[in-house]
């Protein structure tokens, strides 16, 4: 049986209000025997408060939504770095007293009603197109704050936290023609005119422009973002590229799978072919060869994240533009000069 708020003012003789002070702090009007007595007999009782009543009285849910696209009525895209992020958001939530909602959308328009339906605090959306993105609106998403991460949607309603995609894919570039290599592979899930894959793919090209590659040299490969996907690619990419000496990923787990397909097909990895990725993935220094990549501060992005949604919702300000986060090159085994 569960116990009660007026069990524990019942058995230790004074009224329900002392008790919630009590367990709430505020200990101010209570004298310290009061205190003592009453703690002591809520840890004999074992009396845990009840996390809905709690937030009635304090007219918040306590929940935070994280909402990411679900690919099917079965399934949740969720990428080994959306897996990552979902870590870090949900331990510094917890830390802030809240708790995480994962929630999967098959349908945009589902956000208004997975807000509404849990009585969110707020939410954080992780994954969407940016066309998506940029088409919420007041009526959709109420006086709820949402902030979405990754995102290059002009929507000031959902002004988030992102990583610097062009600057990190310039540095790859700029690292694989710095070896030698003039004909290198671009490969990612296919984008439009704006979003982190286009954002990437135009630091891509900007730096091998200014080392003269012309753009037939550097072909684009438009793939899934998965480890089988990118197996497959690895086993068919000499042939579909003769003469291809490097490929740039635009996620490491796509690069770890090209390696796997490219040394299933007899080819060296980085003898014949350089692999470069983009995440900085925890398994990228564990892979035979370690995977070089372009790390982004993943602990960064949940944590600025859970501080500007916070803000929000506990009275601050919307902030006016997204925090960009830097990125950095960190060289390990599966990159180096052409035919080394």
């Amino acid at each position: 049986m569960r116990v009660r708020l007026k069990d524990i003012a019942e058995a230790a003789g004074v009224s329900v209000m002392t008790v919630s002070n009590v367990i709430n702090g505020k200990t101010a009007r209570v004298s310290a025997e009061t205190t003592d007595r009453v703690r002591r007999i809520i840890a004999e009782r074992g009396y845990v408060p009840s996390a809905s009543a709690r937030s009635l009285a304090a007219k918040s849910s306590r929940l935070i939504g994280l909402l990411v696209p679900a690919a099917s009525e079965d399934s949740l895209a969720i990428s080994p770095h959306n897996i990552a992020i979902f870590g870090q958001i949900e331990r510094g939530l917890r830390k802030r007293g809240y708790h995480l909602l994962l929630r999967g959308v098959a349908d945009p328009a589902e956000i208004g009603e997975a807000l509404r339906s849990w009585s969110l605090d707020g939410a954080v959306l992780l994954g969407f197109l940016d066309e998506e993105v940029a088409a919420l609106r007041p009526g959709v998403l109420g006086r709820t704050p949402v902030l979405a991460i990754d995102s290059y949607a002009d929507n000031p309603l959902t002004t988030g936290v992102r990583s610097d995609d062009f600057t990190g894919a310039r540095l790859a570039a700029a690292h694989l023609v710095g070896l030698g290599h003039r004909r290198i592979v671009f490969a990612g899930p296919a984008f439009t005119d704006v979003g982190v894959v286009h954002e990437r793919f135009l630091g891509f090209r900007a730096t091998l422009e200014e080392a003269g590659l012309p753009a037939e040299d550097c072909p684009v490969e438009s793939v899934n973002t998965t480890h089988g996907d990118g197996v497959a690619l690895g086993a068919r990419l000499l042939q579909a590229h003769p003469g291809c000496t490097a490929v740039f990923a635009t996620a490491d787990i796509l690069a770890i799978g090209i390696i796997e397909g490219l040394i299933a097909a007899g080819v060296p990895v980085p003898g014949a072919v350089s692999v470069i990725g983009f995440d900085d993935l925890d398994i990228s220094a564990y892979i035979t060869p370690r995977l070089t990549t372009i790390a982004q501060d993943i602990p960064g992005k949940a944590a600025n994240a859970v501080d500007r949604l916070l803000a929000r919702i506990e009275g601050g300000d919307r902030p006016a533009d997204p925090l960009v986060l830097d990125v950095r090159l960190v060289e390990r085994d599966s990159t180096a000069p052409p035919g080394a």
